[in-house]
């Protein structure tokens, strides 16, 4: 009797802590976060069961990607409010498990372009939350809300760029294709100038392409000309740059004003502990 009353009072104090747990999350952001969590995790034993690994591995990486908010909070003391952090498990959920895994990038078209543009919005708002709380706990340096912005956007950006290069060297060294092809009509190459001399010819109305392998094999590309990668990367920097562009102008407004209740402090980590009326209000 003994044991059942040690094994019952173990599964009450789990109960117990995993109640705490759920109440420190916001309400909203825990179904979310159970419920992503829960589809990941049966989509990863699908592909094992299917023999797609290299999609399992991708379902586990998820599934640890989920985790990155709360190590963010307990080891840096930095809170995501509600709106932010749920559109962080979205975000994550909707790039790896629908945009890979489900192959929503290729079924959906501007799948990829409205990844890339929350993906600019939402680097620029951990930019703010970055260089304001140096402006706010730093007695040698005050900078400009306008200063803030740029900073903001210009780190928006940076990580834009870097993700570029992620997706480049897959392409290059591990044959991924993240930077998918488009088909176009016209090119300007100054490479087919039968003079040599440094003037682009321009050739138009591209409706097809022939590719001639060594092995004397060949492939016929209809539609156009097949461009690798380039007009896929510029416009995913474009449209980063307006997520950027668009967060970094609502910022610039909540640090002239420092209102909580304005539409940007909805998406900017907090590094103080949250008070209870906050939770409230998020909630």
């Amino acid at each position: 009797m003994n044991i059942f009353r040690g094994i019952k009072k173990k599964f009450e104090d789990y109960c117990e802590r995993q109640s705490v747990k759920l109440k420190k999350k916001r309400r909203i952001t825990a179904v979310v976060y159970v419920t992503l969590r829960v589809l990941t995790f049966f989509c990863a034993i699908a592909m094992f069961i299917t023999g797609s690994y290299n999609n399992a591995v991708l379902s586990i990486f998820t599934l640890f990607l989920f985790t990155i908010p709360d190590i963010v909070t307990k080891q840096l003391g930095i809170r995501f409010p509600t709106v932010l952090e749920t559109i962080v498990y979205c975000f994550i959920f909707a790039a790896e498990v629908l945009g890979e895994i489900s192959e929503f990038y290729i079924k959906i078209p501007g799948w990829d372009t409205l990844l890339h543009t929350i993906n600019g919005f939402l680097c620029a708002a951990i930019g703010f939350c970055l260089v304001d709380l140096l402006n706010r706990n730093s007695k040698h340096v005050n900078l400009s809300p306008l200063f803030v912005a740029i900073t903001a956007c210009c780190f928006s950006m940076t990580v834009g760029v870097c993700w570029e290069f992620i997706e480049y060297a897959g392409d290059k060294y591990f044959a991924v294709d993240m930077q998918k092809d488009y088909l176009v009509t016209e090119i300007k190459s100054i490479l087919i100038n039968p003079d040599g001399k440094n003037v682009p010819v321009i050739i138009q109305d591209i409706d097809g392409m022939t590719l001639h392998l060594a092995d004397g094999s060949e492939y016929e590309i209809e539609g156009g000309y097949l461009d690798i990668g380039i007009n896929d990367t510029m416009k995913d920097l474009l449209v980063n740059f307006v997520g950027a562009l668009v967060f970094s102008t609502f910022g610039y407004f909540y640090i002239k004003n420092r209102d909580k209740n304005s539409f940007a402090a909805k998406f900017i980590p907090i590094v103080d502990p949250p008070d209870e009326e906050d939770e409230e209000k998020e909630e």
